[in-house]
């Protein structure tokens, strides 16, 4: 697992908020349809994962399990759209993909697996950031587009604030990867390596 991954995820964020935004209301027999159906193909999916073992088998169950959040968190966007169900979807991406990476990183040891685990949570923590600072900007600019041209100002401020969060957040995320990192030299080597991790990204 390496970087890519963050930036993949920050993607999905992007295209499950567009897609919210054109989603289409369901009827209630529609929906009920569906949700019998998401349930139907988790337990296959869960079922088919008995044909193997080890880690190959929670990797394969892990899988399930985020297919089957992210199926039902679109459902919940689809029949009921709104910035949250969005922001909800989002989450269920960057927690089923989390979850599915961690249990990649139980075939690495010893630091390896260490770092593998602290991308994974560093993936996770910047898709949840990118997805919180969407809802909070759409909702500010929801509230602004109904209000005053001072509604307007304090929606662009709120906005700028979690975007500002967001960045905090991830840029923490990618320092504890940067740390773990350096655990593979020891000495001065070491030192220099934490000297520059804190330098680039701006750590005290």
């Amino acid at each position: 697992m390496n970087t890519f991954n963050i930036k993949a995820l920050v993607i999905a964020v992007s295209i499950a908020f567009s897609a919210g935004a054109m989603a289409q209301v369901m009827s209630k027999t529609e929906y009920k349809t569906s949700k019998d159906k998401i349930s139907s193909e988790y337990k296959a999916g869960k079922s088919a994962c008995s044909a193997l073992s080890a880690n190959a088998k929670d990797i394969c169950v892990a899988e399930a399990k985020g297919k089957d959040k992210v199926a039902l968190a679109e459902l919940e966007a689809s029949y009921k759209p709104s910035t949250k169900n969005t922001y909800e979807l989002s989450v269920a991406k960057a927690e089923g993909d989390y979850g599915v990476s961690i249990q990649k990183c139980d075939d690495l040891a010893g630091n390896t697996k260490d770092i593998c685990v602290k991308e994974a949570k560093a993936a996770q923590t910047s898709a949840k950031a990118d997805a919180k600072a969407k809802m909070k900007t759409a909702d500010a600019n929801t509230m602004s587009n109904k209000t005053s041209a001072e509604a307007q100002n304090t929606a662009n401020e709120k906005s700028a604030v979690a975007r500002k969060d967001a960045k905090a957040d991830k840029t923490d995320a990618e320092y504890t990867v940067a740390k773990e990192k350096c655990d593979t030299f020891a000495g001065g080597a070491k030192d220099k390596c934490l000297d520059q991790a804190k330098t680039s990204f701006g750590k005290s």
